[in-house]
C-alpha cells in the first residue's frame, strides 16, 4: 500500500505536507508511510479515498482504477441539471484533475478579470 500510496499523492501533484493536512495527519507521518515504516490505517484509508476519491479497492489491494467513478458521476448530473455539451464537461473535468496550485491560479486569473471591471 505505502507505493500505490507514493503513487497517488504523485499523480495528484502535491507535497507530503498538502496531502497529510487534507487527511488530518503530518507531514512525516505520511513519509512514513510512503517509506513502509508505517502502516496505513483503516480509517486513514477511508479518509484519503473520500477527500481525493480514490477506489478503496485500488488502495488497499491494488486492483481497479485508481479513482473512483464519482467525479464523473457528478459533473455528468451537473451538465444534465445545468444542459452543459461536452466541451462544458471537458473543461470541468481538465479543472478538477488539476493539482489545488494550478487551479488556484486559474482563480486568481478569473477574480482579476471579473473584479477588476
Amino acid at each position: 500500500m505505502n507505493n500505490r500510496l507514493k503513487e497517488l499523492r504523485k499523480t495528484l501533484g502535491i507535497t507530503l505536507e498538502e496531502f497529510g493536512k487534507r487527511v488530518g495527519v503530518t507531514r512525516s507521518a505520511v513519509g512514513r508511510i510512503e517509506k513502509g515504516e508505517r502502516n496505513l490505517t483503516e480509517q486513514m484509508i477511508l479518509s484519503i479515498c473520500r477527500e481525493f476519491h480514490v477506489n478503496y479497492l485500488w488502495l488497499k489491494e491494488g486492483t481497479g482504477d485508481m479513482f473512483s467513478d464519482t467525479p464523473e458521476t457528478i459533473i455528468e448530473e451537473l451538465a444534465e441539471e445545468y444542459d452543459l455539451d461536452d466541451m462544458d464537461k471537458k473543461i470541468m473535468e481538465k479543472y478538477l484533475e488539476l493539482p489545488r496550485e494550478q487551479r488556484q491560479a486559474i482563480t486568481k486569473y478569473f477574480r482579476s478579470i471579473f473584479l477588476d471591471e
